[in-house]
């Protein structure tokens, strides 16, 4: 009985402790949620940086016009020889060329639009790479920005605001960021001309 007994109280004793571990680790949790306060999470709205900032507007827009111009003038090349083979083909059915003509022609509009293939391929990789150097130069200067931003640690959390549902724009911080950006952008400037 006394066996028993002692066998009891240590399960007992066990119990408690356990129940203790459970009530401390849920009190340090809370302290942890307590800790985290609305002026330690900010958001930026990166696309509004980005489209806003210096290094969009001296280079972004530039390559944005270079990479349109180049998607028309690859559309109208398509277009001239599709219209040149369709009046090859409209001149062969109605009895204007020989068929030893329409062929040769034919064969060189096909050797026109494998050069033009070509050198449009090889054309869009050039602008391909451009823009992801470009793509990786704003991100860069956005993430060195956050960084130098919360250098001191002020923020546990800065999100991205594509995300948010809502929030009190007191958390918004996207001036202080494009502010940071077009800094970082006119040193990195400045730096490549020396």
């Amino acid at each position: 009985m006394k066996k028993m007994l002692f066998t009891a109280l240590v399960a007992a004793c066990a119990m408690t402790a356990c129940g203790t571990k459970t009530t401390e680790t849920a009190a340090a949790a809370e302290e942890v949620t307590r800790e985290i306060g609305s002026s330690d999470i900010a958001y930026v709205q990166v696309e509004a940086v980005l489209a806003q900032c210096d290094l969009f507007l001296n280079e972004g827009k530039a390559l944005q016009e270079k990479t349109q111009k180049a998607q028309k003038s690859w559309a109208q090349k398509e277009q001239n020889l599709q219209s040149e083979a369709a009046q090859l083909q409209e001149k062969y059915q109605k009895g204007l060329i020989t068929t030893n003509d329409a062929q040769a022609q034919q064969q060189s509009i096909e050797k026109r639009v494998a050069a033009y293939q070509s050198s449009a391929q090889k054309e869009a990789q050039a602008l391909d790479e451009e823009n992801y150097v470009f793509t990786n130069r704003a991100q860069d200067l956005l993430h060195r920005a956050v960084q130098d931003i919360n250098a001191d640690k002020k923020y546990k959390m800065i999100v991205n605001s594509t995300a948010l549902i809502d929030a009190d724009t007191t958390l918004n911080i996207t001036p202080a960021v494009l502010a940071k950006v077009n800094e970082l952008y006119a040193a990195d400037q400045k730096n490549v001309k020396k």
